[in-house]
């Protein structure tokens, strides 16, 4: 039993610090390059243009506690001997695919809090953005299966 919990400690952890820095990074590129370098939105487009950056000033704070702890959390299953970096890797390709989509479907569609890109027809950025989420999302959660059932 003691073993079995071990393994179970020995997979969650990684992966899930791995998830943490992945949903960390992808939202500091969508912030960086898709509400400032290209200003094609804020995280809330709904008011004023001072709300918007704001609410972009959260998701950016929200964005560097994931980057810091996750990394921490990395840094500390190194020390102990206990990171296992093909399911870290795993991982963060989860958590970044996971994020893309979760603010695709949630924060674009169900939401509104904003789109990709106001043009008149949003269908080709919508289909771009949830496509590279579910190519990440499917590419960590290959490599996760792999790993698990290798027992790394």
């Amino acid at each position: 039993m003691e073993s079995t919990i071990n393994t179970a400690k020995a997979v969650r952890w990684p992966t899930g610090a791995g998830a943490m820095v992945g949903i960390g990074l992808m939202a500091g590129v969508d912030e960086i390059v898709f509400h400032q370098i290209l200003a094609w939105h804020h995280f809330y487009d709904g008011a004023s243009e001072t709300i918007g950056i704001m609410a972009d000033g959260f998701l950016h704070a929200f964005e560097l506690v994931l980057l810091v702890a996750g990394f921490f959390l990395l840094l500390d299953l190194r020390r102990r001997n206990m990171l296992l970096t093909k399911l870290a890797w795993a991982g963060t390709l989860v958590g970044a695919g996971g994020f893309q989509l979760f603010d695709g479907i949630v924060n674009h569609k169900l939401l509104r809090l904003h789109q990709v890109r106001y043009v008149d027809n949003v269908l080709p950025y919508d289909v771009a953005w949830n496509a590279v989420g579910l190519l990440l999302l499917g590419i960590g959660l290959i490599m996760y299966r792999r790993r698990v059932s290798n027992h790394d």
